[in-house]
């Protein structure tokens, strides 16, 4: 009975995911132009790491002619779902929804005993949707920093023992301000002058949890150019995670329950600060495509989301009031410039500050192998592409490397501390640098 349980389970999935992906699998013409862009298929060197070899055995799995799990779970779960083949690809095969259908399916299957799969269940159903769960997170982890308690994990080389990962993890959590600096669900926060623009901000899980003085310093910066900003309630986790890990399901009930508290705010804009947040907001629009219900809010939605160095510098120039001075370079968040499609304006605003010296990367646009949790789940994969990263890196001679999420952040730290290189390159969020040239803190 349970044998006959399973193999109707499987094959619920094999037939969900040919009505989600098979269409799509079929647009793509095998010509190898998306090998180059892709840093799996550079790291690996294997087909089945790149996006062809992939979308190959997406289309077979539906077809019933290979085995779902067996032969194409691997090679779809070492994707980093940066997106950049799309960029590369000459008729438009959409790559991104072919790797969360195959996702889903791979996803929809018994409960795994592995430790590791029910940590991710657990965090993705109990812990990211729940804004006070993030920020009591968020307050315990401070606790932690400023009670000294960090100090003596790091010295006695406690938790490397237990888990490099989480140890490499640990060292690069940016100093967390306090919560009574947290700016409030429900705060209108005038503009600085003559309103020029109204505008809803997301706050994000991570951000608002860990990362709560770039959101700060980004409302700040935005009413200095004008933005009247509005922080709605009931707002939550974008659900990037969710669908990147395969729970389609709960990323469409938080898109709607986003949908929900923005929509209601009459703003002209919705603003995001973490390029994988906002990648996400633009594509409700697909997401929900087939919900009569949702769709059409969804697209209007997508529609009014823009990423924060869109809106600087199209209400700028920013109030500069001070230089900074050192070599600077910028490492694309794949979501913001593959999704997004915003490349431009990032480095016009570093560019724009007085005193910086400004220096384009090499493999600027690869990814950094951050891939939202993916350097936890292949934690070796994403190091090698990392390394490479940080050769890049130093090659420019830069002492402070900007990113736009989270996640790229602090992904830049790993890589400078395993370089030892904490002592004269900082990784910084690209608000961080702009707030400090305007004089805010």
């Amino acid at each position: 009975m349970k044998a006959a349980a399973t193999s109707n389970h499987a094959n619920r999935a094999v037939e969900q995911l040919h009505a989600n992906a098979h269409d799509w699998t079929n647009q793509c013409v095998k010509c190898g132009y998306c090998l180059p862009a892709c840093p799996t298929y550079e790291s690996m060197g294997v087909e089945s790491a790149s996006p062809r070899g992939r979308i190959n055995l997406v289309k077979l799995a539906a077809e019933g002619k290979i085995d779902l799990q067996k032969d194409l779970t691997e090679p779809i779960e070492l994707c980093l779902g940066c997106r950049a083949c799309e960029t590369a690809c000459p008729v438009g095969v959409p790559y991104g929804h072919i790797l969360e259908a195959a996702k889903e399916a791979i996803g929809n299957r018994p409960p795994s005993s592995d430790n590791m799969t029910k940590m991710k269940k657990l965090a993705l159903v109990h812990l990211f949707p729940y804004p006070r769960r993030m920020n009591l997170l968020g307050s315990g982890a401070m606790l932690y920093q400023k009670s000294g308690l960090s100090n003596l994990v790091r010295q006695s080389n406690l938790l490397y023992r237990v888990s490099p990962v989480l140890a490499h993890l640990e060292q690069a959590l940016p100093a967390i301000e306090s919560p009574a600096k947290r700016i409030r669900a429900g705060t209108l926060i005038p503009s600085k002058g003559a309103t020029r623009m109204r505008v809803a901000f997301f706050t994000g899980c991570i951000m608002d949890s860990l990362m709560s003085r770039i959101n700060r310093l980004t409302i700040e910066l935005l009413t200095l150019v004008g933005c009247e900003v509005i922080l709605p309630e009931n707002q939550s986790c974008c659900g990037a995670l969710h669908s990147h890990q395969g729970e389609a399901k709960q990323a469409k009930a938080l898109a709607k329950r986003n949908i929900q508290a923005f929509m209601q705010m009459d703003a002209e804009v919705i603003v995001s600060n973490a390029g994988g947040c906002g990648a996400s907001l633009r594509e409700y629009e697909q997401l929900l495509a087939d919900d009569c219900e949702w769709s059409g809010a969804a697209k209007d939605f997508s529609k009014k989301s823009k990423d924060i160095s869109q809106i600087l510098h199209q209400l700028g120039p920013l109030p500069f009031t001070g230089e900074y001075h050192g070599i600077v370079t910028f490492q694309d968040s794949c979501h913001l410039r593959n999704v997004q499609k915003v490349q431009t304006e990032p480095r016009l605003l570093l560019q724009a500050i007085p005193g910086i010296t400004y220096v384009e990367m090499a493999g600027f646009d690869r990814c950094c192998a951050s891939g939202g949790i993916y350097n936890l789940l292949h934690f070796e994969e994403s190091m090698k592409i990392l390394d490479e990263k940080m050769n890049d890196l130093k090659e420019t001679r830069a002492t402070t490397v900007i990113t736009v999420n989270p996640g790229c952040q602090m992904q830049m730290s790993i890589g400078i501390q395993r370089d030892g290189a904490a002592n004269h390159i900082k990784s910084l969020h690209l608000v961080e640098i702009l707030a400090k040239a305007c004089g805010l803190n």
